[in-house]
């Protein structure tokens, strides 16, 4: 199953008009998200906490990593360098974090509410390799500013 993310984007302005807690939001966005497409996994949110310091938010799947440094892994770049994390095989990935055995692909992208400020980053794992498309990317980064354009 592909996404229709026509629909998804439609159904998640719906869900979240009007909300701007940014826990509630992501929270909602992981379960639609997640539950869109097969080659999800792994659906959730890493929240900056602190300088340089992502922890876990809500997300959908199995056990995450509690806490991830900008330093490292994939949603540590996508973190400390603001751009879309695309990575076909995370075992080629410099300083990949292993949370869980069975990822093969992931695609992570930062979260921005309307001022800039960094919220956190988007996470989806595939059991799958190079599962993700960079329509993935577009589709999801354009939902994300929508959705969290009036978050707090």
């Amino acid at each position: 199953m592909r996404v229709d993310y026509t629909t998804l984007a439609r159904t998640l302005a719906s869900l979240c008009e009007g909300e701007q807690d940014t826990v509630s939001l992501m929270a909602t966005v992981a379960c639609e998200v997640h539950h869109a497409d097969s080659r999800f996994d792994w659906t959730g949110f890493y929240r900056v906490v602190g300088p340089e310091l992502l922890k876990i938010g809500p997300y959908q799947g199995g056990h995450g990593c509690l806490v991830i440094p900008f330093s490292r892994g994939v949603c540590g770049a996508a973190a400390r360098t603001g751009q879309v994390q695309l990575v076909a095989d995370v075992e080629a990935f410099p300083g990949h974090i292993a949370c869980a055995t069975s990822t093969r692909s992931e695609l992570v992208l930062p979260v921005q509410n309307s001022a800039g400020d960094l919220l956190g980053v988007f996470d989806i794992d595939s059991d799958q390799p190079d599962a993700f498309v960079q329509q993935d990317a577009d589709q999801l980064a354009s939902i994300l500013a929508d959705v969290f354009k009036s978050a707090r």
